[in-house]
């Protein structure tokens, strides 16, 4: 008896240019973006995968071809299976279909995505941010995102740390104005 997911992969094989990866019983399929709505609604309509359990991103900064991956989980509570979809996506203005259409619950996924990591949603019903301020610039999981963050001060470099503190220029003795 076939498992329902090779039966599922067999026929999105025959149907669309796609690589299919296995790893520990986990079957990931590597799906085009142009074809990512028609397999998604293949998968749920014909193959019952009923859930998207989970939608990420990936970015592979500083390689730009392909820079992004798009991961889908998928879940068939039908035939209690998994299947992972991953598409690739170029680093200048990425962009995919929406699966809001197919799955609703992709709706808050997708917000999250392209607040993240500035991956564009074409038909997506909202698309802004969902957990940066309205007006912040850039989306921090990029990895060529500026960190900004402080560095470790350690017994080698503890002067030079401490001359770059906002109390280096205090005089001894003086209480902080906070």
């Amino acid at each position: 008896m076939k498992k329902p997911v090779e039966t599922a992969v067999k026929a999105l094989q025959k149907k669309f240019s796609l690589e299919l990866h296995e790893y520990q019983g986990e079957t990931t399929l590597i799906i085009q973006p142009e074809d990512l709505v028609k397999a998604a609604r293949l998968l749920r309509d014909v193959y019952q995968f009923d859930m998207l359990i989970d939608e990420t991103a990936v970015d592979y900064w500083p390689q730009e071809t392909p820079r992004f991956h798009v991961v889908y989980q998928l879940y068939s509570t039908e035939t209690n299976s998994l299947l992972r979809l991953r598409v690739p996506l170029n680093g200048h203005e990425p962009a995919v279909d929406s699966l809001v259409s197919v799955w609703p619950v992709a709706n808050w996924h997708e917000r999250e995505i392209w607040d993240m990591f500035g991956i564009r949603f074409n038909g997506h019903p909202d698309l802004r941010r969902i957990l940066m301020p309205y007006d912040w610039q850039g989306h921090p999981l990029r990895k060529d995102y500026p960190l900004g963050y402080e560095e470790v001060q350690f017994t080698f470099n503890y002067d030079e740390i401490r001359q770059r503190k906002p109390y280096a220029n205090q005089k001894p003795g003086r209480k902080s104005d906070v």
